[in-house]
């Protein structure tokens, strides 16, 4: 997104509906009604993206050995419903849920990831935190509490499956010591049996991980989709460390009947458009223009370095170091903390990127970092980083998908189940 996967319009839409979107994008840079917290990366209004974006700069400042402040963590731990699941944003968050709030799978498993890596996951080296350990083991229930049948998951409970959601949550699993394999369904299916239905044949899809339309639940090729298809298929968060090797050479597509093979065949389809497109993806979101994408590409350099693709994620790496500087000004934590995943990913230095230090610039998004941190001296950044976020961007993205009327057939379904808090 990106903010990461168009949360901001699955979001929107799951919040409004439809036929309340278009007021809701009236102004392309919103800013919120009432003071933000002050734990909270970013300076937009965080109605569709709160907990998605402190998530992704809390669990990318601890893979650069920064320690957040700890407003920062008991903020994103406040954000939990009593259910364990987590809603995009709640401005009051002492006020209980109830059937209404809208918590999503991806929020929750962002969160699940983040505060598993601050220490909530019981196999850490670094020691537990109980306090943490609880709130992740809570997410983890809930997130297993709404797993669909088939054994994947959809981005609000009762929501048809999809590849982007099914991807972050085994990651949120993994992070958190589960093994995806063993959290099944009642009829006994887990997430490595959802994927391959939702990967594409070698024919007209390529082998890619699709998104289904609204109305006719058809599959088309998604890039986005499908680097989310292969991290999950892979058993992989958002947290890649580059591999010792890199593949030979393109995998060769196969029928996607088993999560391995779908993942194999993701990898090649990514492989391929980047070839397309000098070392980089353009949008994905239908009826955007026509235009480079670096949030699709930081997350597709993520999932080839996943799947051993070092010498392609590395190529697409430094094609993000020249390449989006301005993006990320503009998009602002959710924007940094990808880069910094995909750098570390890509095994390049997210303090020297491009010339740039992403490290600093995330951290300059929120309360400065706790004493000791390796990253002290970026609470000195200039104020003009400080005021960077993505409203512009999140907000672009609604409105060019509403007006295209956007064929993202898991916010809807015709069975879907009254939301669960």
């Amino acid at each position: 997104m990106n903010v990461r996967r168009s949360a901001a319009v699955l979001a929107a839409v799951a919040v409004f509906g439809s036929a309340a979107a278009p007021a809701a994008f009236a102004d392309d840079a919103p800013s919120p009604s009432t003071a933000l917290p002050s734990g909270l990366y970013g300076k937009s209004d965080p109605k569709f993206d709160g907990v998605f974006r402190q998530s992704y700069a809390l669990l990318a400042l601890d893979t650069a050995d920064v320690r957040p402040a700890q407003k920062a963590v008991t903020w994103l731990t406040g954000q939990q419903c009593a259910s364990g699941g987590f809603a995009a944003y709640r401005a009051d968050a002492s006020e209980p849920c109830n059937s209404k709030t809208p918590v999503d799978s991806n929020s929750t498993a962002a969160a699940v990831q983040a505060l598993a890596a601050l220490g909530g996951d019981k196999s850490q080296d670094k020691g537990q935190d109980k306090s943490l350990a609880k709130t992740v083991d809570k997410g983890v229930a809930w997130l297993k509490s709404v797993q669909n049948q088939d054994g994947g998951w959809g981005y609000n409970p009762g929501l048809p499956s999809d590849a982007n959601s099914t991807g972050i949550v085994v990651g949120a699993l993994a992070a958190a010591g589960e093994n995806p394999a063993d959290v099944k369904s009642q009829k006994g299916r887990s997430a490595y049996d959802a994927l391959p239905k939702l990967a594409m044949d070698c024919g007209k899809g390529d082998g890619a991980f699709g998104l289904a339309d609204a109305k006719s639940g058809k599959l088309s090729p998604n890039a986005d989709a499908t680097a989310a298809g292969v991290l999950g298929s892979l058993g992989k968060g958002l947290v890649v460390t580059p591999g010792k090797k890199s593949a030979d050479e393109a995998p060769k597509c196969a029928k996607p009947d088993t999560a391995a093979q779908a993942a194999s065949n993701g990898t090649g389809f990514l492989l391929k458009l980047l070839g397309k497109h000098d070392d980089h993806l353009m949008s994905a979101m239908p009826g955007a223009k026509d235009q480079p994408d670096q949030g699709n590409t930081a997350d597709a350099v993520v999932a080839l370095a996943a799947a051993g693709q070092s010498e392609q994620a590395g190529k697409s790496a430094e094609w993000l170091a020249k390449n989006s500087a301005a993006w990320a000004k503009q998009s602002g934590p959710a924007a940094y903390a990808q880069l910094v995943l995909a750098a570390r990913a890509a095994g390049m230095d997210p303090r020297d990127f491009g010339g740039a230090d992403l490290v600093e610039r995330l951290t300059a998004q929120g309360p400065p970092p706790e004493k000791g941190s390796a990253s002290d001296s970026a609470a000195d950044a200039d104020s003009d980083e400080k005021k960077e976020d993505g409203g512009v961007s999140i907000w672009w993205i609604i409105g060019v998908g509403m007006v295209a009327g956007i064929g993202i057939g898991f916010l809807y379904s015709a069975n879907r189940k009254k939301q669960q808090p």
